[in-house]
């Protein structure tokens, strides 16, 4: 990868955010007392794998729809098509743009302030529905060990103490995020490595050739929406762009680590398991690894796998919630929306504002059905990795000269092939899309578009501040 000299990089502040704390609107930096601390490459690869994975939790589904074969083909395949190509244009646009926004920042360079605040849209909405999902996630596991939390009273009351007590958390600092994703990346895989390494003598090869019972169709849309919902954000991390201790080198390289990491941690424990144990198709809904561990060690790796889907819902949930609160500080310091969203904590720096927006949406969103949920955040997420290919390429023909200190190594007309194949499977996922989906993410994405004239309008009228953004078109071009 090509390498930057530190003297170079310190040219490179496309955002307010990085141009400095002089420049920009009291509202967004004012409360800033001491430097803040920058994430490093360790934290910044867990962080990652928390916005994409956080463990094989949910990678269930998938032999439930199709059986263990294309199950396992699946999620052999699905990272080269998706995730190795999702990962190495972030690698390069955030390296080009280090300013929080990541996705926004792009879209806004290549195609303006409307496509830009269109892609907030699409990706906020996405990312904080995307959130809503882990207390559903983590209130499945949780009801194996507490059956009272299964429904009713008890499983509303789990739902809104979970999401309101790690917002909380997050209030803390994105480095503490950070070093706490280390650890409960660890202690969630553990049980998953034990499992797997005892399961090893039980494996018959013959059964990962199933594909599945015999007059059971096929349930396409759960295996693909299964696939992508556990590969795919891997672009969330780019709106921590600014947070990020020297981002031109540490952001290709955390993205390199995390993709195999994660890769690896949904594999062995899914050829494990498919390998080893009988079961009929049906069995294999979310949380069955569970059940899995129970039969292939004891109850004690059963409710430790289980204590570690909390966990790894934890993690999840911190890391995500980040990358929203950060996105709409971003949006704030490009002028997209009014400066209040920008403020920081005078005690943490981190962007108290939206931490509180994205938990209010997160709440109530939480109460939907889980594939309902998965699917709206699917498809939403699927126009903005639309817009975000288009945005890539076209960057790359507009600005060919930008100082890009990662730069993936095709020319242009490869490149559109590369991002053919995954815009394809895009629009699989959309097509396979249910009704409520649609209806959910129409209206959110006709409200997106009123929300950009309305803020064009305040800002027009003078009725709320607006940063100005500083020199947003500026490029340092070689």
């Amino acid at each position: 990868m090509h390498r930057m000299a530190p003297e170079i990089q310190d040219q490179r502040l496309p955002t307010t955010a990085a141009a400095g704390a002089a420049e920009a609107p009291p509202a967004v930096v004012g409360v800033r007392t001491t430097k803040p601390k920058k994430l490093t490459l360790i934290p910044l690869i867990f962080l990652i794998y928390f916005e994409v994975a956080g463990g094989p939790y949910g990678e269930e589904p998938a032999v439930q729809a199709a059986g263990p074969l294309l199950a396992l083909i699946g999620f052999l395949v699905f990272p080269f098509i998706w995730s190795v190509p999702e990962a190495m244009i972030t690698a390069e646009l955030a390296t080009a743009f280090p300013g929080n926004g990541g996705f926004v920042i792009w879209a806004d360079r290549a195609f303006g302030p409307f496509a830009g605040s269109l892609m907030g849209t699409w990706k906020l909405l996405s990312g904080v529905i995307n959130i809503a999902s882990f207390p559903l996630l983590c209130m499945e596991y949780l009801k194996k060990l507490f059956p009272v939390v299964s429904s009713g009273l008890p499983r509303n009351l789990g739902l809104l103490s979970f999401t309101l007590v790690l917002s909380f958390l997050n209030f803390l600092g994105l480095t503490v995020v950070g070093y706490a994703a280390v650890v409960l990346g660890v202690v969630s895989l553990l049980p998953f490595i034990l499992m797997s390494a005892i399961a090893i003598p039980q494996i018959r090869p013959h059964r990962w050739l199933s594909l599945g019972e015999k007059g059971v169709k096929k349930d396409w849309t759960l295996y693909f929406n299964t696939l992508f919902w556990n590969l795919n954000f891997w672009d969330n991390v780019s709106t921590l762009a600014g947070e990020v201790d020297r981002p031109q080198r540490t952001f290709p390289v955390g993205l390199f680590f995390a993709v195999i990491f994660t890769c690896v941690a949904y594999l062995i424990p899914l050829f494990a398991v498919t390998g080893s144990v009988s079961v009929g198709q049906s069995q294999w809904d979310t949380g069955f690894h569970a059940e899995a561990a129970e039969m292939i060690a004891g109850k004690w790796l059963k409710i430790w796998i289980e204590v570690g889907a909390v966990l790894s819902s934890v993690g999840l949930f911190e890391a995500q919630l980040s990358s929203c609160a950060f996105q709409i500080l971003g949006m704030a310091e490009l002028g997209m929306i009014p400066s209040f969203f920008g403020a920081r904590s005078k005690w943490f720096n981190t962007p108290w504002v939206g931490i509180l927006f994205s938990t209010a949406v997160c709440i109530a969103m939480s109460y939907m059905n889980f594939e309902d949920v998965v699917g709206s955040a699917n498809l939403l997420y699927s126009l903005g990795m639309l817009l975000e290919f288009a945005s890539f390429l076209w960057l790359r023909r507009k600005m060919p000269h930008i100082k890009r200190p990662y730069r993936v190594p095709l020319g242009l007309p490869w490149l559109a092939v590369m991002c053919l194949i995954p815009a394809g499977f895009l629009i699989l996922i959309m097509v396979l899309a249910t009704k409520v989906v649609y209806m959910v993410a129409g209206l959110m994405t006709v409200g997106g578009i009123g929300f950009y004239f309305l803020m064009n309008f305040c800002r027009s009228r003078k009725i709320m501040r607006f940063s100005d953004g500083g020199d947003v078109g500026a490029m340092e071009e070689g």
